[in-house]
């Protein structure tokens, strides 16, 4: 575990060549304690690293001086090399720079560890659309990458339900979820305004030519967490008052909205002698709801609203009709 950390400090220090103990801290999840203990043992295996105390000093490291990468253990390695995602950089116009940076780390690791690589990325995989899916077309993510990397404005034409609009954008950063590509940008111009583009409905692209600040405490990660939840809270605009089954309860989760059926579950009302429990669920629309609960059957009544509980019973109707009797001969 210790040594771990070593290396962990040492790439750290290679890469900030100087940085204070609270932010070696920090990064790496430690005490300063054991900062000072990491700096003084690699300090003892001949690290040109030192030490100056007072404001503006810091932890700092020799300039010039870098480590090989025979430090690395075989699972670093092949994590390393086997990101399995050699189409994502593909369609950031990176394929050619993964391909020579894995081969200049594959020439500098000893056999043992290129071997352990090698055969790692041949048993993991990484395919990123789900299901009945396909990976949409990519359409200008390469100029849309050089603009974030290069924190360059980007005149956009972008298409819209009720047509296209043309936009000065300040892209943030680009998220792949579910093989569709998003841009995050700002709107030149508004500078409070974030919003998410679907890159595939970007039609034109054409850098301005012109930088942008960005903004000081944007981090993407954060921001798309905050923004997908905002997203799936806004699709849930009904609540329906049902009771459910024991085995319901435990199906509820895998045919709704499983945050919205949490929540809904853990603040039922209590069971009653058949573990039958009431609550309240947020959906999407009476319609979606009718057909999700539809695959509960016999575990769910609707109690409110009214149109909610007529489709349930007209479902339930249709299913018995359509399955009471001797099957129908084929024509």
């Amino acid at each position: 575990m210790r040594a771990s950390r070593l290396v962990a400090l040492l790439f750290t220090l290679q890469r900030r060549r100087a940085a204070t103990a609270a932010q070696l801290a920090g990064e790496l999840e430690v005490s300063e304690r054991t900062i000072y203990r990491d700096v003084a043992a690699l300090q003892a295996a001949g690290v040109p690293l030192w030490t100056e105390s007072g404001r503006g000093g810091g932890i700092r490291l020799l300039d010039g001086w870098h480590t090989r990468l025979d430090g690395l253990t075989s699972r670093e390695a092949a994590a390393i090399l086997a990101i399995g995602a050699p189409q994502v950089l593909a369609d950031l116009g990176m394929g050619s720079a993964l391909s020579a940076g894995q081969a200049k780390l594959l020439a500098t690791l000893p056999a043992a560890l290129r071997e352990h690589a090698r055969a790692v990325g041949e048993r993991f995989h990484l395919d990123a659309p789900g299901w009945f899916q396909s990976a949409q077309q990519t359409g200008r993510l390469t100029e849309v990458a050089e603009a974030v990397w290069e924190q360059r404005r980007l005149r956009v034409d972008y298409r819209r339900g009720d047509g296209s609009v043309e936009r000065v954008l300040e892209p943030l950063g680009l998220v792949l979820k579910a093989g569709v590509w998003y841009l995050v940008a700002g709107v030149a111009g508004e500078p409070m305004t974030i919003r998410t583009y679907r890159v595939s409905r970007i039609l034109a692209a054409e850098p301005t030519g012109e930088g942008f600040v960005r903004p000081p405490r944007f981090v993407l990660t954060a921001w798309w967490a905050d923004a997908a939840t905002r997203f799936a809270g806004s699709l849930l605009r009904e609540k329906v008052r049902l009771r459910v089954g024991p085995a319901g309860l435990r199906t509820l989760p895998h045919i709704t909205d499983d945050d919205a059926a949490i929540r809904a579950i853990a603040l039922a009302g209590p069971a009653d002698d058949e573990g039958w429990r009431e609550l309240i669920l947020e959906v999407e629309s009476i319609v979606v709801a009718a057909g999700q609960l539809t695959a509960l059957g016999g575990q769910v009544e609707a109690l409110d609203p009214p149109q909610l509980r007529a489709a349930l019973a007209a479902a339930g109707a249709a299913l018995a009709a359509r399955n009471t009797g001797p099957v129908a001969a084929a024509p």
